[in-house]
């Protein structure tokens, strides 16, 4: 928000939603994702196949996936094969010198984000300290790129484009219902809010996939039957793997990504006989709610069918890691449907691989985090 304001940048607006759900647009945007997800499976299956250990068909390798579903959101959703209809490459053996320059400008973002948090940002601003110095030109250059995209979409918009999908930036230059910096404005937030917030819940659906063999198996039996069904459709194969849906569902109710979830009540409401005043802040924890045992029947299961036996009980409020209402995430579609069809295509195109946990158990890796976040701050401050 202080580089925005700074920098003298427009707001986006929850308006941008109505693109995302009123117009059909996941039937248009589908299979753009699937073809990076295609391609983030070869990748992980040729980079098995060269460097893993064992004979030949049975190879296996221990990695970490961070990098490489960072990338695939990256180049999916954000990078901006469903923003902006086009791909950067970042699954090639050669990326362009802009596609690495975009990765460095978001990771330092993602990294420089954190510390901010906690620390006066204008004091920052005013000692020109590194952090701030690094956050603020990582920002530029991720707008700059949005506005470049802008630019090269305004030649093509009302052109021949032959039929093709512009992208989500191309259908709202066409439907002429926003400003350009209000386009400018959505593109950029859900372009750069759109990595890290679906990297890391995929990393988490495959560490409970490979702790829950029994789980992997159901969900890879039913993806591999809703595939032989769906004709090569990715929609209706998403539509025949319920479970899919579960596992990402599942995975935020323990792994939530926002931490709470926040409204100010337009006038006054008693909950639970607390009379709450208008304009007061409420926060729903998302983190407790998604782990108790008086909201979901033994909590500690990583178990994504209780979301179909949710759906038909219809327990509507007890997913909300995006929000609800006019105000929930902007990407969300987006988001859903990208992790699913990640999550179908390994399954699929990785049929005879299985995922197994390492030796790194959660303390171990709690530490590994505080050790990297120290060296951080001394480096940047």
């Amino acid at each position: 928000m202080l580089h925005t304001n700074i920098r003298k940048l427009s707001y986006s607006l929850t308006l941008f939603i109505l693109y995302l759900w009123v117009y059909n647009s996941v039937r248009r945007f589908l299979p753009l994702l699937d073809d990076v997800a295609q391609d983030f499976c070869r990748s992980l299956r040729h980079r098995v196949e060269t460097e893993g250990v064992g004979e030949t068909g049975q190879r296996s390798m221990t990695l970490d996936p961070s990098p490489d579903l960072f990338r695939f959101a990256l180049e999916g959703q954000s990078s901006c094969h469903v923003l902006y209809g086009e791909r950067i490459g970042l699954f090639s053996s050669s990326p362009s010198e802009e596609a690495e320059r975009f990765i460095w400008a978001v990771e330092r973002m993602l990294a420089t984000t954190p510390p901010l948090l906690y620390l006066p940002p204008r004091l920052l601003l005013a000692l020109r300290a590194p952090l701030w110095t690094q956050h603020a030109t990582a920002w530029d250059h991720i707008f700059s790129h949005g506005f470049c995209s802008v630019s090269r979409l305004q030649t093509v918009v009302g052109g021949a484009s032959d039929g093709r999908f512009l992208g989500v930036l191309g259908q709202l230059m066409e439907a002429g219902q926003l400003s350009s910096e209000l386009i400018k404005a959505n593109i950029t937030e859900l372009m750069a809010g759109g990595v890290d917030t679906t990297a890391v819940p995929l990393q988490f659906a495959l560490f409970e996939m490979a702790r829950n063999p029994g789980v992997q198996e159901r969900v890879r039996a039913q993806v591999l039957s809703s595939w032989q069904q769906a004709s090569g459709s990715p929609q209706k194969a998403l539509q025949g793997a319920p479970l899919l849906k579960g596992t990402i569902k599942e995975t935020l109710r323990l792994y939530p990504v926002g931490i709470t979830v926040q409204r100010y009540p337009v006038r006054d409401i008693v909950l639970q006989n607390y009379h709450v005043p208008a304009g007061t802040l409420v926060q729903v924890c998302l983190y407790p709610l998604g782990r108790s045992p008086e909201v979901f029947e033994r909590p500690e299961r990583f178990e994504p069918s209780r979301w179909s036996l949710d759906a038909a009980s219809g327990g509507g409020f007890r997913s909300l890691a995006f929000g609800f209402g006019s105000r929930q995430c902007v990407g969300r579609r987006i988001a859903e449907n990208e992790m699913q069809l990640l999550l179908m295509h390994v399954i699929f195109l990785l049929q005879n691989f299985i995922f197994n946990c390492g030796q790194c158990g959660p303390w171990r890796f709690f530490e590994i985090i505080c050790e990297i976040y120290q060296q951080f701050l001394s480096e940047n401050w």
